[in-house]
Parts: structure tokens; sequence; C-alpha cells
């Protein structure tokens, strides 16, 4: 089936295409391997018809599979500190996930060790300390973000619902604390269709097998695990071998789900707030940069077609980053040769992600080369000005202004008069374009109307407080800043969690980039240069 087609002169595109696409970024954060979200999705599927689901549960299923790891940005800034590798330590996670302490810790010690250079018993005695942390906070977070992400792009209810619950375990282990039946059947499907995929393209659908035998009945529904091992050679038919996006494709029942030209932007949003996770330094960032650099291009006088290129490409011009540690991204002294280059490369992966994706045609060139500079000192290609449209040159001026206005862990954030005064010298280098230069401090300096929506009744204090907690400072730290005692600031803390409806620092950061909280663009489009707010090396 086309993933797009024209409808009264308006492009329409398949949602299971645009997301089936982005999934990837979701691949990346986990250290899954390529495709597997997509490959979950289609065993998912092919299970739940199996088992004589209605076609709406089989929708609902081909979604939350697909997207079973949308909220793993969620708790990467905690798992880097406490760990030193949150990728590596989530996709250990999924694959020791049931076994016992001492086998999982016999697994994960290793492979962090080898990540991070940390001696193994430097990881142990980690691990240990941070344990009971990492299991009580990590699946409140990657579900609430989960959640919230699912409405964002407006799934229907049983998906956001099936979303909610990633982290539960059939024997009721797991977050939320609900067991056996009371799991949506749409997560439980999911849950059996992740090991039985994860295994396969790790190993062998034999190894598959014995993965889901050994969790039935502890992590997995015993009886969907047990239809699912009674079906192994058809659910996992062509698994690994066939482009998994088409047989994604394939597995949506009719009618498929179509979105336009407004919905896609509107998706790219929320992948990058998603991605945007991955440090406080980050919050807003890529709305920033959309806003800013489609603002430049209309200046600029390019058509609205382009413009609209630009703003999503400012959206997932970072998405790439979800492959890297948080580790790198908050990092204050000078990275190490291996995280330099692991930073660099975050251009190229977006760039895949991206192309892979018919509705976002012309998004991907720009998103690879918004570290590229006219002559050739970017990265990661080192490509020179013949290489560099003009929307490419405009968000790469966009994107490096307000990475300087906000600030990164090494460098503080900046005045925007200081900021515009370093890309007008960075312009006579001959390294960012000066036209480019001139119409994003246009766009930059281009008045609000002064005003600035506070959702949910949020005061002034209580925006400064939610800023503050989605940046990670406990409530003692916030106490200091606001210079009140603990016990107040906690009352504030408590207060802004109820209003917003939220219970984790990365729910708090998610609803703070939705509603442009961050510096970012507010609900009316205007954005701010006040820089107060840090949003994490020039990456």
């Amino acid at each position: 089936m086309a993933p797009r087609c024209v409808c009264h002169r308006e492009e329409v595109f398949r949602l299971l295409g645009l997301l089936g696409g982005l999934a990837a970024v979701t691949d990346l954060g986990t250290g899954s391997a390529a495709d597997e979200s997509l490959a979950r999705a289609v065993v998912a599927t092919r299970l739940a018809r199996a088992l004589g689901c209605d076609a709406e549960t089989v929708r609902d299923v081909v979604y939350a599979s697909l997207l079973e790891h949308v909220g793993c940005t969620a708790y990467s800034v905690e798992l880097a500190a406490a760990l030193g590798d949150d990728v590596v330590a989530t996709r250990m996670a999924l694959q020791t996930d049931g076994m016992s302490a001492r086998d999982a810790i016999g697994a994960l010690v290793p492979a962090l060790a080898s990540a991070t250079g940390r001696s193994r018993p430097a990881v142990a005695t980690a691990l240990l300390r941070h344990s009971s942390a990492i299991e009580r906070e990590g699946p409140a977070a990657t579900c609430e973000v989960a959640r919230e992400a699912s409405r964002r792009l407006e799934l229907t209810g049983p998906v956001q619902e099936a979303l909610a619950h990633t982290t539960t375990s059939w024997d009721g282990r797991g977050v939320p604390a609900v067991a056996g039946a009371a799991i949506p059947l749409a997560t439980r499907l999911t849950h059996v269709a992740a090991i039985a995929t994860l295994f396969t393209l790790l190993a062998s659908s034999e190894r598959a097998a014995a993965e889901v035998r050994r969790r039935a009945g502890t992590t997995l529904d015993p009886e969907l695990a047990a239809a699912c091992l009674g079906r192994m050679d058809t659910v996992l038919d062509g698994i690994g071998e066939v482009d998994a996006y088409e047989l994604l494709l394939d597995a949506e029942p009719d009618p498929v789900r179509l979105v336009d030209d407004a919905r896609v932007e509107h998706v790219t949003r929320v992948f990058g707030d998603m991605v945007d996770l991955k440090s406080p330094w980050l919050h807003g960032h890529s709305a920033a940069v959309a806003e800013l650099a489609a603002t430049a291009g209309s200046r600029a006088g390019l058509d609205q077609g382009a413009v609209g290129r630009l703003r999503r490409a400012g959206h997932l011009h970072d998405i790439g980053r979800a492959g890297v540690s948080s580790r790198v991204w908050n990092k204050a002294g000078p990275l190490s040769a291996t995280e330099r280059d692991q930073a660099r490369l975050h251009p190229y992966h977006g760039e895949r992600i991206v192309a892979r994706v018919p509705a976002l045609a012309g998004v991907a060139p720009l998103v690879g080369r918004h570290h590229e500079r006219l002559d050739g000192s970017g990265y990661p290609r080192g490509a020179l000005a013949a290489d560099l449209s003009i929307e490419a040159r405009l968000l790469a001026a966009a994107d490096a202004f307000r990475t300087k206005v906000e600030g990164r862990p090494h460098d503080p954030p900046r005045p925007a008069a200081e900021v515009a005064a370093w890309v007008v010298a960075e312009a006579e280098a001959g390294r960012l374009d000066g036209d480019a230069v001139r119409a994003v401090l246009a766009a930059a300096g281009r008045p609000g109307d002064g005003h600035r929506v506070r959702p949910a009744g949020l005061t002034p204090r209580q925006v400064e407080v939610l800023r503050l907690v989605a940046a990670g400072l406990s409530n003692k730290e916030i106490a200091a800043r606001l210079v009140v005692s603990p016990r107040t600031a906690e009352h504030h803390v408590q207060d802004v969690y109820l209003r917003i409806g939220v219970a984790t620092r990365a729910g708090a950061a998610l609803f703070a980039m939705e509603h442009g909280l961050f510096g970012g663009p507010s609900p009316d489009g205007d954005v701010s240069l006040d820089g107060d707010t840090p949003v994490a090396q020039d990456w």
C-alpha cells in the first residue's frame, strides 16, 4: 500500500509510515538492532491476528508494539549518571529481564565496564548503590513519558493505556503495580513479541523460543507465550531477512490512518521533544531551532514548502542524539576522542532515520548537514559550500545561535547580543553563511507581543519551579535557589506536579517543552531570547 497520496491537491500520508520510520529513534535509544521496533510490531500483529483479535485490537497492537520504547529517553540522564551509559544499561536490561539477580549482574557489569572504561568492581559497586532508585524511578518515568507522547501523537485511548503499562510484568513485579489479565492485552502481546523479536535478531529463532519459554508465567502472559511458541515459524517468518518497513505497512488493517501536512509537522515536534530529554541542557532546543530556522527562512524569501521543510528539520535535526549516552551530552569537561567521535555521528544517524520516511522527503539532507560549515570544517562529512543549500545554511546558523544562547555544560548561556556578534564573526571567517546569519538574527530579534501563555494556571513562580524540577534539581537545591525552606520547596514541587498532572522529572520536562516554557517557541509562536534556562560542547 502506498505511503502517501494526493487528496484535493493536498498530500496526505500514512501515519504508520511516518511513525514506522521515526520509531528507529527508539532503536537507537535502547541500543537495539536496526529495525527491531518495526519487526516487533510485525510479530505482535501476526500473533494478534492468529489469536482472532478484531481489526481495532490489531490496529492498537500495531501502534503499541511499534512504540513500545517511545519513553526510552525519560530516565537517560539519571541512568547515565548512575551507571555511566544509559544506552548500554537499557539494552542489557532488556536482554537480562527475568534472569536471576546474579546472572543479570554478571551480564550487565562487563557490558557497562567495556562501554564506559570503568573497572568491573567500580561498575558493580555503582549498580548495587543505585539499583533500588533505578528500579523505583526508571519505570515510572518511562511509562509517564510514553503515555504523554502517545497522547500528543493523538493515538487511541487503548494505545495510550498500553504504552502506559510498558514496564509491567505478568507476575506483578513491574510498574504500574498490576498483574495478569489486568494488564492491557496490547501490552501483553507486545511483551511476548518483544522477546521473540529481540532474540531472533540477536541470535536465532531457537534462542528466541527458549527465552519466551523461560519468561512465561513471570514477565510474560503464559497463554500468549504458549500461543507464540506454537506459531514461531509463522510469526517470525522473514524477520531479519525481509524489509521490516514494508512488512509493517502491510500489517495495518484497513482503513489505514492518514495524516495531513500539519499533522506531520506536529509529529516531528513530539519526536524532537522526546530526544531533547537526553539532557536538561537540551530541553526545548529542537523546537526553538525549528521556529527560528523557519522564521529566518521566511525572512530570506523562501517559499512555503521550503519553510515547512526547515521547521520539520529543526524539530528532527538532533534525533541522532538518542543513540549516544547522556553522559556525553552532560559532560562538563573535554570529551575523549571516542566520545567526540560518537557525538559527531549524531547528524549522520539522524539523516539515516529521516531518509526512510516518505512524508519527510527533502528533510533528511538538512538533518545530516546542520553541523557542516562552508569551509569544510564541520561534521560529519566535512562538506563544502557547494554541497550546502540555503536551507541547510539557515538551519546551521539557527542551531549555532540557539546553542550559544542556551549554553552547554562547558559553555554557560550567553546574552543574545553577544551571541549575535559571535555568529557574525563565524560568517566573516567563512564558516557560516552571511545571508543565513542575517536572516537568523532578524528572526531572533523580531518583537513578540509580550504575552507568553502559562498553561495549567501556573504562576510565574511555579513556572520557575517547573524549570528547576525538569533540570533535575533536588528539593534541597530548589530551596537554595529560591531562598526558601526545603519544606516550602517540596510543597511548591508537589503543587506543580498536581497542577500539570505528572509525577516524574521527565514528565515535567516534557510538559514544559510542549508548552514552550524553556525559552523556545511558546504556544503563540513567539521565540524568547532570554537565555535564562539551560536547555546540553558545541554539539
